[in-house]
Formats: C-alpha cells, structure tokens, sequence
C-alpha cells in the first residue's frame, strides 16, 4: 500500500508539475478529465438508489465493492458528469460563461429528472446530481480559474503542491506518531499528532512556493494565506471521509494506486484552489 502510493506520486506529481507550467488548452482538457472522473466516482459511491438497495439488505454492512462502477451508471450520473465539464470549460472561456455553465447544468438536470415523471425520484436525483456538480464541478473548476491568475500558472502551483504537502505531512507523521484520534466517527485514522505536521507542512511550503516561483507575495500577504491554506485543506479531506462514511465506502475509486481515486486524491485541493483564487483576488490584487 505504502509503496503504491509512493510509485504513484512519484509518477503523477511531475505530470502535474508540467500541466500546471504548460498551462493553456492542455491543463484545462486535463483537468476536466480529472474532475469528469472524479465526479463519477462521487456519482458511483453515493447512488441513492444504491444506498437505498444496501440498508434494505439484511443487516448487511455495505463494502468498497458495493458501489457502481464508472462505466454502468445511470442517466442523471452521467448528465452530471457532462456538466462537471461544462463548468471546467466555462471558466476558461470566461467568467460569465463559466456562472452561464452552472445555471445550464442545473436546469439540464432538473430537466432530465422531470422527464422521469417520478417526483419522489426525480426530486432525489435532482438533490444528488446538483450536489455533485457543486462538488466536483463548481469547486473543481477553479483550477482553472487560478491557473489563469497569472502567465507561469504559479499560483496554481502554490495551491496544489501546498495542498499536497500538507496531506503528505499529516499522513506520515500520522501513521508514524500519531497517538490522539480526532473526528473518528468520520474518519478513524486522523490524528492530532497528524493534524498539527499537517498545519506545519502546509504553512512552509506556503511560504517556500512563495520563495522559489518568485511571486514574491509580501509577507502582510502570504503568512496570512500560509495560515489559512492548510486547515482548509484539511477540511476538504474531511469533507469527502464525511462523504465516503455516509455511502460505506473506503475509497471511491481504484484509479491510483495506493490512493484510490480521483477523488481521493484531489479532495482538498477542491477546497484550497477557491482559497488562493479568491484570497489573491481579494487580498494581495
């Protein structure tokens, strides 16, 4: 398990690496790519009609296996997954195209659950698609949006590797250390030993991205940002335990070794990438 996900980082973090520098039509198909998958891993785990069938079942606890695979899902999954790309698409075409992308996609869903002539259905379908696309996609696509903040995409580069580096901090020091179990109804490994190498790691790496891309963020700006980074990394780590906890699954994909999906892997960097985006909007621009 170790070794897989050291291979598999090993392998993607110099893809990322270049995507972000490349920038460009490239990054964006990429990361729509990303997000399509990563929205179909939510769609997959969190099926209400999926959940609805496992706490019929006997008594029986629901396993990682249990959820659809990506590639036999229903109609509504897949709408929401087409949208998912919209959005990506519409936040690098512009900002009005990108909120013209939202207001498309939940009308399209709303419009395929009507089709259904099932109120009861419809309206769960509806609940679920929307919240998926508000998720993965609107979350999602400021990747985009902070990859166009400046030409050398170094701002996406802060909030991602930042991101990377907190998680990689709690994980190790976590699983090494780690002694004082915090929120364990929603996610039993994290640690307070955990959480504070995580708190460290990502406030650094905040600071020395700052450094090394040379976009030179005064201090008054970055520390600031250095503080903020990390816990809300962390909270969008806890955001998807919730999600996994709540549909009985461990992961909600196989596509990475060693890390399980898409997913999984880009849980916090949903919530990190707004921060930057609007933290330099707002506070250093």
């Amino acid at each position: 398990m170790l070794a897989q996900r050291l291979i598999t980082a090993a392998v993607g973090i110099p893809i990322i690496l270049g995507l972000i520098l490349l920038g460009g039509a490239v990054y964006t198909v990429a990361a729509g790519v990303i997000l399509v998958c990563g929205a179909l891993e939510f769609f997959a785990a969190t099926d209400p009609e999926d959940l609805e069938r496992a706490r019929g079942a006997a008594e029986r606890p629901r396993l990682p296996q249990m959820s659809r695979p990506l590639y036999r899902q229903r109609l509504p999954a897949y709408a929401g997954a087409a949208a998912v790309a919209l959005m990506v698409a519409g936040a690098d075409s512009g900002f009005d195209e990108w909120t013209g992308a939202l207001a498309l996609a939940v009308a399209v869903v709303f419009l395929i659950v009507i089709l259904r002539g099932d109120p009861q259905a419809g309206l769960r379908d509806w609940i679920w698609i929307s919240a998926g696309v508000a998720y993965v996609g609107f979350l999602g696509s400021h990747l985009v949006l902070v990859r166009d903040l400046d030409d050398d995409g170094y701002w996406a580069l802060l909030a991602v590797f930042a991101t990377f580096s907190t998680d990689t901090c709690s994980y190790f020091v976590g699983r090494a250390i780690g002694r004082v179990h915090v929120a364990g109804v929603i996610s039993p490994g994290k640690t307070l030993e955990g959480y504070a190498a995580g708190l460290a790691g990502g406030f650094a790496a905040v600071l020395l991205l700052n450094w090394i891309t040379g976009l030179d963020a005064s201090a008054g700006e970055i520390i600031p940002l250095a503080l903020l980074l990390p816990p809300v990394a962390m909270v969008g780590d806890l955001a998807e335990s919730l999600v996994k906890r709540g549909a009985g699954v461990k992961d909600t994909g196989e596509l990475l070794p060693g890390h399980g999906g898409f997913l999984d892997r880009m849980d916090s960097v949903l919530f990190t990438a707004p921060l930057v985006y609007y933290f330099v909007l707002w506070a250093i621009r």
